[in-house]
């Protein structure tokens, strides 16, 4: 299945940078007809699941995740948080890699796999520009451009 790979630089700093892009419920608010819905109790950690609910009225789909990685980042060293998808119609990953650049500022590395069920692979390249359209959209949001 397609892997989508992003790299975008921001002026911010990592710690900022880690915050804006571990808010879980932003990333809802970035995705049109999503909502996301966070079943474990604040701080996030490994363990922490959280549901982007998709769709309008009945006609929802969900995509559920589990941290199975969070290490924040710390001076030089960079920040990375592993989510697990474990929904019936979207499985696979996604990883958001925080690196501090000196002397300021930070590189963002967000990869993702995404598994359709049903879909076949003829259409991995639809879902792959689909996949990076959405992302560098929500990307650029959550980072505040």
């Amino acid at each position: 299945m397609p892997v989508i790979r992003i790299i975008r630089r921001t002026h911010l700093p990592a710690a900022e940078t880690w915050l804006r892009l571990t808010d879980w419920e932003r990333h809802g608010a970035q995705v049109p007809l999503t909502r996301t819905i966070i079943a474990t109790p604040p701080p996030t950690h490994v363990g922490t699941i959280f549901t982007a609910r998709t769709g309008v009225g009945r006609i929802t789909f969900d995509d559920p995740m589990e941290v199975t990685v969070w290490r924040p980042p710390a001076p030089g060293i960079p920040g990375l948080v592993r989510l697990e998808k474990r929904g019936r119609a979207v499985t696979g990953w996604a990883e958001i890699e925080v690196r501090p650049l000196a002397p300021d500022g930070t590189e963002v590395h967000w990869r993702e796999e995404l598994r359709v069920r049903g879909l076949p692979h003829a259409l991995d390249p639809l879902v792959l520009a689909a996949g990076r359209l959405l992302f560098r959209r929500a990307l650029a949001r959550l980072l505040g451009r």
